[in-house]
């Protein structure tokens, strides 16, 4: 087709398809994944104290289905019951985050290490970190990436997370881990500066030994960066960092 011809117009329908399935991705999985933690976290409620009163909305302002659960109508009840209840709902599976809103107010949350890791894991599902060829400096394209991760492991400060590089198998395998280990690093040192701790963040180069489940070990789709909670005891944060219930 003649516009595929010129390159501008070649790079915007492909980043608008891109776009568009992500969109369609999402939309897909989220429902389902809603569907099996709601029923669940009634239950939590009820058994923690919040009877009928408490619900919990599983979607964003705009409508989308989320994990991140908003709990409302605990206006009557006691501070450790609402405290109960949103841990009870927070540790549940697939729960991301809790939120109590009074109002239009968001006044308490609670995180687990391992959600952190779930939704750095759902961010890269759809997007990769890109690197320049053959180098470990990372694209220009893939900075905003890297803010969204570091948005996401915020929230879980005091866990142990090891970022680990992996390549394709072509090439000298020495060259690969050298190369994977450099990549690692460079996230760690942009996700530092993104404000991430730096004892937060390990990391690994593991070469081309650990290709994806499915592709072939030269597949270039095995060039990745990949997030693992490693230590699952956060810090305890100070009176003046927790926010009160209300």
């Amino acid at each position: 087709m003649e516009f595929l011809r010129k390159p501008y117009t070649a790079i915007i329908a492909g980043l608008l398809v891109c776009v568009i399935l992500a969109v369609v991705v999402g939309s897909a999985n989220a429902p389902g994944i809603v569907a099996k933690i709601s029923a669940p976290a009634s239950a939590a409620i009820e058994e923690a104290g919040g009877g009928e009163q408490v619900t919990a909305h599983f979607e964003t302002p705009n409508g989308f289905p989320s994990r991140h659960v908003v709990l409302t109508g605990a206006e009557t009840l006691d501070e450790s019951t609402r405290n109960r209840i949103a841990h009870s709902v927070a540790a549940l599976p697939g729960v991301g985050g809790i939120s109590w809103s009074d109002g239009d107010m968001m006044v308490e949350q609670h995180y687990s290490p391992l959600h952190c890791q779930e939704d750095v894991q759902a961010l890269l599902r759809a997007r990769t970190i890109r690197f320049e060829e053959g180098s470990a400096q990372i694209d220009v394209a893939s900075r905003s990436l890297i803010d969204e991760v570091a948005s996401a492991l915020r929230p879980c400060i005091g866990a142990v997370i090891e970022v680990s590089g992996h390549t394709d198998r072509s090439g000298p395998e020495d060259v690969n881990v050298s190369l994977s280990t450099e990549r690692a690093d460079a996230v760690k040192q942009a996700l530092v500066h993104s404000g991430i701790p730096a004892d937060a963040l390990l990391v690994s180069g593991e070469g081309s030994a650990h290709p994806v489940e499915g592709l072939e070990p030269t597949d270039p789709a095995n060039r990745r960066i990949e997030f693992a909670v490693v230590s699952t005891q956060p810090l305890l944060p100070t009176p003046v960092d927790t926010p009160g219930p209300r």
